[in-house]
């Protein structure tokens, strides 16, 4: 999917081709995907401009950029799709799709697209019998994949805290959240993807790529377990079973089985009780508590906390808030341990709440910060293999209390590592397996006026914090590259990026090389591209 389906949306604010199944080692679900399942509409819509759905469906978006398609297919059927990717092709005009909107660079609202498909139809979550696996299209929010497969079989996929992010561009980008610690990423669960791709004819096509070994199309599968969205093709479904499952697996165990409850906290410290080392103090003992409880299996791991550390401009302070799925005391145990490490040394929270709730409640509920309403916002992201250091939290620090700007925004520590970390760096297309947190650099406002004055800080800070490594997050030291969810142009900008690393070892690692094979077996005339789509040879 091009839509990149970033986890949290803001903080604090795609003639009719045959259709091929490619897949040997899922034999019932490639003769579905030879069949594509009835639907009561032979022809998706052509919204065009003057269509009253047409500012909606092209104004979906968590990002500044407005795009201005000629036409916009909300399309409810693989078949749909495949036949608006032929036409597109036929008639040479550049295509994007779109799922749930949350991409926060211009990959659908670039110019240069006059053709979009939009997903948001197909919304199916179901048990696929013949496949032994959970079937799900690409338009399904993370709140309704959530709630279908909860309710229906008690079982969840780890992904996101944002719940109207949508499926389709969450998952190929490797989709973290919550449950990651206890259970890998989401992506990490991906059976099978069935995805429409053109071949090197111009043709357009289904093909569904399994995990199975020998399968002899498990490497486009593999592309879409973090290789980004909108580089290989449209992904139309989804098939979701956990690793080492067997068709023998009744469902209810073919996934994670969330607890019954959550323990939900907020804890708030105020810029007045924190000069600059007391707040350099507070953000290296997060540091310093993510590196000690980021092991495989420790009990921390049931527990998921994000310090986001916001601009002063926003009135308030460092915010640590997250959830813990330990049982009973134990979870009260290891949330006064994080609150206690925090704070060590320097000032106490001004305010701490904790409340137990149903774990689906506390899904469907996210950060409680997820309206994105008409925000533009600009994302920056790295991986932390170790905490900040001490220059680095400066840096922090001096960007967040300038008071030469009135910008909004904040650095965002996500507690990683736990069971994430068990998987080879190249068993998956997410490369980044040996780190701690997870950073999200952000910047919103509403203004287009204000543009310059967010993009020149939100720079300026990342520049900054890297300010050692080129001004990017440098693999292989304390930090591990950054994340293709949370897509950021300017790491292909020679003038913002002059580590001499290129954007793609930054997000990809040494997999880079081989999502370049991929796209060029599966997208060889270049179909499916964007700032940052993987290229070919």
């Amino acid at each position: 999917m091009t839509d990149s389906g970033g986890e949290r949306g803001r903080r604090s604010v795609l003639g009719a081709a045959a259709l091929t199944g490619a897949a040997a080692a899922l034999p019932a679900t490639a003769a579905r995907a030879d069949t594509p399942r009835a639907r009561p509409t032979p022809e998706a819509p052509r919204v065009t401009p003057g269509d009253p759905r047409y500012g909606h469906l092209a104004g979906r978006g968590a990002n500044r950029f407005r795009g201005t398609p000629d036409e916009i297919r909300p399309v409810e059927s693989t078949e749909q799709v495949v036949r608006c990717v032929q036409r597109a092709v036929r008639d040479g005009r550049r295509i994007a799709v779109r799922s749930g909107g949350h991409c926060f660079e211009d990959f659908v609202d670039h110019p240069g697209v006059r053709v979009v498909v939009d997903t948001s139809r197909m919304r199916s979550v179901e048990y696929d019998p013949g496949t032994h696996a959970f079937a799900v299209e690409p338009g399904a929010t993370l709140e309704e994949v959530y709630r279908l497969l909860h309710l229906g079989w008690g079982v969840t996929v780890p992904g996101g805290y944002c719940p109207d992010v949508g499926i389709g561009g969450h998952v190929p980008g490797g989709a973290y959240g919550p449950l990651c610690r206890l259970h890998g990423l989401l992506s990490d669960h991906l059976y099978a993807v069935e995805t429409v791709v053109v071949d090197r004819a111009g043709r357009a096509r289904a093909v569904v790529a399994g995990r199975e070994p020998g399968d002899p199309a498990r490497d486009l599968w593999w592309a879409h377990t973090g290789g980004g969205g909108g580089t290989f093709g449209i992904a139309t479904r989804y098939w979701f079973r956990s690793p080492g499952t067997t068709a023998a697996t009744p469902p209810e165990r073919l996934l994670p089985v969330p607890p019954a409850t959550a323990l939900t906290f907020s804890a708030r410290w105020h810029w007045s009780a924190l000069d600059e080392a007391a707040f350099v103090r507070l953000a290296d003992n997060y540091g310093r508590w993510a590196e000690r409880n980021a092991a495989p299996g420790s009990p921390a791991a049931a527990l998921y906390a994000e310090l986001s550390l916001e601009h002063r401009n926003a009135g308030g302070g460092p915010f640590l808030f997250g959830q813990v799925t330990a049982d009973g005391p134990a979870a009260e145990r290891l949330l006064s341990g994080l609150v206690t490490a925090v704070s060590e040394g320097t000032a106490r929270p001004a305010s701490i709440t904790s409340r137990r709730i149903p774990w689906l409640t506390a899904a469907l509920r996210g950060s409680g910060e997820n309206a994105i309403g008409d925000l533009r916002i600009k994302v920056k992201s790295g991986y932390l293999r170790r905490r900040f250091t001490d220059r680095q939290l400066a840096a922090v620090h001096h960007h967040l209390t300038r008071k030469d700007t009135a910008v909004y925004g904040s650095v965002a520590l996500c507690t990683y590592g736990g069971r994430i970390n068990t998987i080879a760096p190249d068993a998956t297309a997410a490369a980044q397996r040996d780190s701690v947190l997870k950073l999200l650099y952000l910047a919103a406002w509403s203004d287009p006026a204000d543009d310059a004055a967010h993009l020149d800080w939100i720079r300026a800070l990342y520049r900054d914090v890297y300010a050692d490594t080129g001004g990017v997050p440098a693999p292989g030291g304390d930090s591990d590259g950054a994340f293709i969810n949370y897509a950021d142009a300017d790491l292909a900008d020679p003038a913002l990026n002059t580590s001499g690393i290129d954007w793609q070892t930054l997000y990809f690692k040494g997999n880079a090389a081989a999502l370049r094979r991929v796209k060029a077996r599966w997208d060889p005339l270049g179909v499916f591209r964007h700032a940052l789509s993987v290229p070919g040879r």
